[in-house]
């Protein structure tokens, strides 16, 4: 370097997180006399952390070829991880295994134990995890621990626990997994890990928190995670990535507007990174328009996300569901797995995440046996998982499907159950849509003062979070009247409509397209729930609580 008071001010620009200065200070130091090694290392970093790709991989480029010159075989390998992480990262997996490639022939031409072959053993670790076996991931992931440990290398340390503890996840041991992920994460938030691994590493561990509906844990690392960004204003790679997750948190927490922001925030901020982050910034806007109200403009979103490469189930199948405009029940089983033929057990969903709007589409459709199938299945699930948001998620969709089904004792066992857990999770407008089924069921038992509490509750939810749809359904069941016709379900209603208009089963069977079996017992259902024994009394009542 040119001289020891540019290496002072570099050093002082790290020590700070002022990456630009940084920057400015290498790359002017490299116009008078090309960089050594350390120095190309902070150039790579200092580019990657302002946004500037090209940049970073030229430096390591740089970096590894420096090193191949002067037979520092291991800081050749180390240059070679971070291109191979870096394109792995940038979803160009043939670069990256290429790198990974060139890091394991230097190596093996080393000859002697080092701690690269450590980072080398983390991207083997990754690469069967991606690959689905879950014990080479855990292999691998040990070997590096045992390497950190012996070298007391504290980045390799935490990308060891990192890639042991999304294996262990993907093993089905979530106890285990997210014990060693907090682990990693302790390094992290103390300042023993380098600047450009903790936003991979945090990014990291909320995408798997997330992806196991471990909403505790995602709370609390999207916060450090937005703090370690907040400090430090020239942050780009993981700024937006942090907005998304924010933004996720946020809706969870009932701040819609601000989740909103901070989604269209992202976008902004994402505009030129990763196509699978841009897509996912771009859904997180679409599902908060979808849920205030905004079709339009939710439509618009979902259609820049698929351009990214997004998947957009639920939140499409749920929009046309709301605005009744295509096929929602098709939309969701094309990713859901699920058969058309009803008769066929269905296949395992995608994610379980799906599960519960396939039971609300569903429903919604009269599809009760596809319903129960999916409500089943997400039971199974939940038993399988530690994950509360998935035992409320099993608990409101069987509640759900029994309700419908006229088993309101198991419904209002099961619905209260989903209401304590999303209450102690702190989740608004989950609780706010179970107290409205609640209510329902209290109205059809004749329970008129826990009906109204319920209901009022659940508007003053809808209406703080600006849920419209969610406010005009609510108007909707409560515009019926009569207290049995507040027991009816969507389908139900539309059947009580076509007997009154005087249609026999096979003639609604056809109208609706579901089979005279289904017809003959939603007007049992119906028979029920109004308390009349034939469809002339069940159209009287309809007249006269104004259900039609």
């Amino acid at each position: 370097m040119a001289s020891s008071d540019r290496i002072n001010r570099v050093r002082a620009a790290f020590d700070l997180q002022q990456w630009t200065g940084a920057l400015a200070e290498l790359a002017a130091s490299d116009r008078i006399s090309p960089l050594e090694a350390e120095d190309l290392e902070r150039l790579a970093t200092a580019s990657y952390l302002v946004g500037r790709d090209a940049e970073a991989v030229a430096a390591w480029t740089r970096l590894y070829h420096l090193c191949v010159e002067r037979h520092a075989l291991d800081q050749a390998a180390r240059g070679a991880f971070w291109l191979s992480l870096f394109h792995l990262l940038a979803g160009e997996p043939a670069h990256g295994t290429g790198w990974l490639s060139r890091a394991k022939r230097l190596l093996n031409d080393h000859g002697r134990d080092c701690v690269e072959r450590g980072y080398v053993l983390v991207l083997d670790g990754l690469m069967a995890m991606l690959a689905g076996d879950g014990e080479a991931a855990c292999a691998a992931s040990d070997d590096a621990l045992a390497l950190a440990n012996r070298f007391g290398d504290n980045d390799l340390l935490a990308l060891a626990l990192l890639g042991k503890g999304q294996a262990m996840i993907g093993l089905r041991r979530p106890t285990e997994g997210g014990a060693l992920l907090d682990e990693a994460m302790v390094g992290v938030s103390a300042g023993d890990v380098s600047p450009l691994l903790v936003g991979i590493i945090y990014c990291a561990v909320v995408l798997t928190c997330q992806r196991i509906f471990d909403l505790a844990r995602a709370r609390e690392w999207t916060k450090q995670l937005n703090d370690w960004c907040a400090a430090q204003p020239d942050l780009v790679p993981f700024r937006g990535q942090c907005l998304v997750h924010r933004s996720e948190i946020m809706q969870l927490e009932g701040d819609w507007s601000g989740a909103l922001e901070e989604a269209r925030n992202a976008c902004r901020h994402l505009a030129n990174r990763s196509e699978a982050v841009v897509g996912r910034a771009y859904y997180q806007c679409g599902e908060l328009c979808r849920l205030r109200g905004d079709f339009d403009e939710a439509d618009r979103m979902f259609r820049k996300a698929s351009r990214h490469g997004c998947e957009l189930q639920p939140g499409l199948a749920l929009l046309m569901l709301a605005t009744g405009k295509g096929n929602a029940a098709a939309s969701i089983r094309s990713v859901a797995g699920r058969s058309s033929d009803r008769q066929k057990p269905p296949a395992s969903p995608t994610h379980p995440g799906l599960l519960g709007p396939v039971v609300e589409i569903l429903l919604a459709g009269g599809d009760l046996e596809g319903a129960r199938s999916a409500a089943n299945e997400l039971a199974l699930l939940a038993g399988e998982s530690e994950a509360p948001f998935l035992r409320a998620s099993a608990a409101q969709a069987a509640g759900a499907v029994a309700f419908a089904e006229g088993r309101t004792d198991e419904a209002l066992d099961q619905l209260r159950e989903a209401w304590t857990t999303w209450q102690q999770l702190e989740m608004p407008y989950e609780s706010a849509r179970v107290r409205v089924l609640l209510g329902r069921i209290c109205a059809e038992a004749g329970d008129h003062q826990s009906t109204q509490m319920h209901f009022d509750a659940a508007r003053g939810v809808f209406t703080r979070l600006g849920a419209t749809p969610d406010l005009a359904e609510l108007a909707r069941v409560t515009s019926f009247g009569g207290r049995a016709g507040l027991g009816l379900t969507e389908r139900e209603h539309e059947v009580l409509a076509l007997v009154a208009g005087g249609a026999s089963n096979r003639q609604i069977a056809v109208r609706l397209d579901i089979s005279e079996h289904t017809v003959a017992r939603h007007v049992s259902n119906i028979f029920d729930k109004l308390g009349v024994n034939s469809r002339t009394q069940a159209v009287a009542y309809a007249h006269a609580y104004n259900l039609l």
